[in-house]
């Protein structure tokens, strides 16, 4: 049966993960009837522990694969790759420590993943981690946030935004409103954070706000619920936190980007009808559906995009609101640059191992 024109259109804001080195039927279905205008890649899609030039070749005929299935020759193709513990290609793909350790190397740690980024055919990092270090209790972010204070975790991710993009890769600023002091892992259920407006504008903002000035073209939201914000949804269904508060005083023009939808912490609220659109009200533009937790499936993509079909059809969200975020999200890809996979060769590949040794010793 023809895929309708509004479940096609879900795809204009879709970033999805796959289920393998290679494309599996519904992987094939996926990519040619929705055609999303993204993929997430994470270790699943490479053939771990085979020689570099095996699971290069290997990882360059899926990216080859998925662009003829998508029938786009524009796409962001992504990768969470902060470093540390969130490191999903194989090696010779170096291994740098977590942001917490780079200091003074953030921006030249940037700028070398950004090449080895580059070399894997990636034009967007979902990196970096804008959270503060502030609870030592926090099962998720830790380490993986620059500082643990307000103004080492801002100075931290801006130079190492500043490393990606001079070097050719998007950035995205996660996790808004900011997800370091909360005690709970968004994976498994909704962390909630008791914090007020004024709280978060004296710290969790801060990093936010110097990336947006220094223009970052992403910024992903937190599955996390602020009571004193807003008591009913967590920040990725919030207009209070998108619009007003990230749109409209923190002045973000790019695009919004939620964490992945099969997360715990929303997936059930993804399973009820006009969630999708309470998403796009909100602000969100773009949509992350990874399908790499056991609960995730390729009906839960349908799903998710069958409500924003529903929403359309039946008028419960103005057209308007889908029109502005498709520009955002095209003005973006317009300016994306497109990379080949390629081999890098021993001696950089030698030369970033050495940073990364040198990241220790600070």
């Amino acid at each position: 049966m023809p895929v309708s024109q509004e479940l096609q259109r879900f795809g204009h804001h879709l970033i999805l993960g796959l289920s393998g080195t290679t494309l599996s039927d519904d992987d094939k279905r996926v990519l040619s009837e929705l055609k999303p205008v993204g993929v997430i890649f994470y270790g699943k899609n490479f053939q771990v522990g085979a020689p570099y030039e095996v699971w290069l070749q290997s990882f360059k005929e899926l990216s080859t694969q998925i662009r003829e299935y998508t029938d786009r020759n524009s796409m962001f193709m992504t990768l969470d790759h902060e470093g540390g513990s969130v490191i999903r290609a194989p090696l010779p793909i170096t291994r740098f420590p977590h942001a917490f350790l780079l200091g003074e190397l953030a921006r030249k740690v940037a700028q070398a993943t950004a090449l080895e980024l580059k070399s894997l055919g990636i034009n967007v990092s979902w990196s970096p981690v804008a959270d503060i270090f502030s609870n030592p209790l926090n099962p998720i972010i830790g380490p993986r946030a620059f500082g643990i204070t307000e103004q080492t975790a801002a100075q931290g991710a801006l130079d190492y935004y500043l490393g990606l993009k001079e070097s050719g890769i998007l950035g995205c600023a996660k996790h808004f409103p900011g997800h370091g002091d909360t005690s709970k892992d968004s994976h498994i259920e909704l962390p909630i954070l008791n914090l007020s407006l004024e709280e978060l504008r004296s710290r969790e903002l801060i990093p936010f706000k110097a990336l947006i000035d220094e223009q970052i073209p992403l910024i992903m939201t937190a599955h996390i619920l602020f009571p004193k914000i807003d008591p009913d949804v967590p920040a990725t269904l919030s207009q209070r936190i998108l619009h007003t508060l990230l749109r409209e005083e923190l002045g973000f023009e790019g695009v919004v980007v939620s964490d992945d939808l099969d997360m715990k912490a929303v997936s059930d609220r993804f399973t009820q009808s006009g969630t999708v659109a309470q998403t796009f009200k909100a602000g969100c533009d773009l949509f992350i559906v990874s399908r790499n937790l056991p609960s995730s499936s390729i009906e839960h993509t349908y799903a998710i995009a069958q409500d924003f079909a529903n929403s359309l059809s039946n008028g419960s969200f103005n057209e308007s609101v889908v029109e502005a975020a498709q520009a955002r999200i095209e003005k973006l890809l317009n300016v994306t640059p497109q990379y080949s996979v390629h081999a890098l060769d021993q001696d950089t590949l030698l030369q970033h191992a050495e940073l990364a040794i040198a990241c220790s010793f600070q």
